[in-house]
């Protein structure tokens, strides 16, 4: 009986979170102007890191400013997820979904596009600048995992914000002391892939950034409800 009520009411919102991810991407593809503009930026600041170094030798270097374009990449992607949605079409929403959807799926695809984002990222800057990384499957996981965190952490800070007029300040104020212990993680992890240590010494870092993702999520799942209703 309580697998039946658990299916009853995951299955409807699977089917909401599906239907909104679509609408996101078809709202991409539309506008467009926004992931060419985030694009146009990685590969600018890409550019320009590679007339100043040419190449870069030391790893902690190439770790760091691989990180720096990433994350402002990031903030760029996810914060601007509630941005555009009025109060008007909150309330179309709420005639359609539930508060938990509409936050899983800007989580979801927010994820997808900086995972996209990311790995962009990784080949234009590799391509660039060298590539030192020892053990590169390695430094991807937790480029997908760090990912998913900035992805979590600015949906979560941005749905807050917007329901404070867009507030830029808060936005900044929300995000920062929730960012720097994800990208404290994410370094840490990333220059023991550079310097092709064994998963097994990485794997404490890993379930870090694995818990995080997870307590973001439940986070924004529990909160946005509330904030919904504001």
């Amino acid at each position: 009986m309580l697998q039946v009520n658990v299916c009853i009411y995951i299955w409807p919102m699977l089917k909401e979170i599906v239907a909104l991810i679509k609408k996101d991407a078809l709202l991409e593809f539309r506008q467009r102007y926004s992931f060419f503009s985030i694009l146009l930026y990685v590969v600018a600041t890409v550019y320009i890191s590679y007339l100043i170094f040419i190449s870069i030798n030391d790893a902690r270097t190439w770790n760091a400013l691989f990180w720096v374009i990433l994350v402002f990449a990031s903030i760029n992607t996810a914060g601007q997820s509630f941005a555009n949605e009025s109060g008007n079409r909150f309330w179309y929403y709420y005639q359609l979904a539930r508060p938990q959807s509409i936050m899983l799926a800007k989580v979801f695809y927010n994820t997808l596009l900086i995972w996209t984002i990311s790995l962009i990222t990784f080949i234009i800057y590799s391509w660039f600048i060298g590539n030192p990384v020892q053990s590169p499957w390695q430094f991807l996981l937790v480029v997908l995992l760090g990912s998913s965190s900035f992805s979590g952490i600015l949906t979560v800070v941005s749905a807050i914000a917007v329901r404070t007029n867009n507030n830029a300040t808060l936005m900044a104020v929300l995000s920062i002391p929730l960012l720097l212990p994800v990208i404290i993680i994410v370094v840490n992890a990333s220059l023991s892939a550079m310097f092709g240590l064994p998963l097994e010494e990485n794997l404490t870092n890993l379930m870090y950034l694995a818990a995080l993702n997870t307590m973001v999520i439940i986070l924004g799942y529990l909160l946005f409800p509330y904030i919904w209703r504001e």
